[in-house]
């Protein structure tokens, strides 16, 4: 049998995909593993049947026989781990490969994804124009230390990884800003990891679902 995750069925992102259904599809879809969606409305992700495979109520959420897991990074780290083609051979490149996952999201998205929110929920707020300058200098710095760290590699650590594919989805939040714009080496980086077919098909897949297409 096929593995199954969760989705939006109606992503507040509007079809952008930033949605973190994504980063499963798109490991699944670089490692060649065909899926299941089961998509879920707001409702039925805050009801006893989903909450006994996702405690917060949440998703993405996978399930392949008797394993079920729940945090995006997790998932794409187990696929990593048992399919080929996300993680290098040698013992070191993997560990490496490793770090930037956990880099992606404990480093660089939270700055990113607080300005995000702040920018949906407290733009009407008294306070957002003094707190927005604040937030921006945060996510400004972790891009200078990414920029600086990447050079003009095309990849973080050698081949393109799951390290690549999580930071990859992580800095495409910033898409619809200006905050980019001053680090083409990281707009480079981007591009590269959205030129990918694993990446093309399953943002297809997720753009499908809020099109009222079928999914994958």
């Amino acid at each position: 049998m096929a593995p199954k995750i969760t989705a939006f069925e109606r992503s507040p992102d509007r079809g952008r995909g930033l949605a973190r259904d994504l980063r499963v599809r798109w490991a699944l879809e670089e490692v060649g593993q065909p899926y299941e969606v089961r998509l879920l409305s707001f409702s039925a992700m805050k009801e006893p049947a989903h909450l006994g495979l996702q405690p917060f109520g949440q998703i993405p959420t996978y399930e392949d026989g008797d394993l079920v897991l729940f945090e995006s990074g997790a998932i794409v780290l187990h696929i990593a781990e048992t399919h080929a083609g996300l993680l290098p051979n040698d013992a070191n490149g993997r560990a490496r490969a490793i770090m930037w996952m956990f880099a992606a999201l404990n480093t660089v998205e939270p700055p990113i994804f607080d300005l995000a929110l702040t920018r949906v929920l407290e733009r009407d707020k008294t306070w957002f124009e003094e707190r927005r300058p604040m937030l921006e200098a945060r996510v400004h710095q972790r891009l200078s230390e990414l920029s600086r760290r990447l050079g003009d590699a095309d990849w973080l650590d050698g081949a393109f990884s799951a390290g690549d594919l999580l930071m990859a989805t992580v800095l495409r939040r910033l898409h619809g800003t200006d905050m980019l714009d001053v680090y083409p080496n990281l707009c480079a980086y981007i591009a590269r990891s959205e030129a990918r077919a694993a990446f093309k098909q399953a943002f297809e897949d997720q753009l499908a679902v809020f099109n009222g297409r079928s999914a994958s």
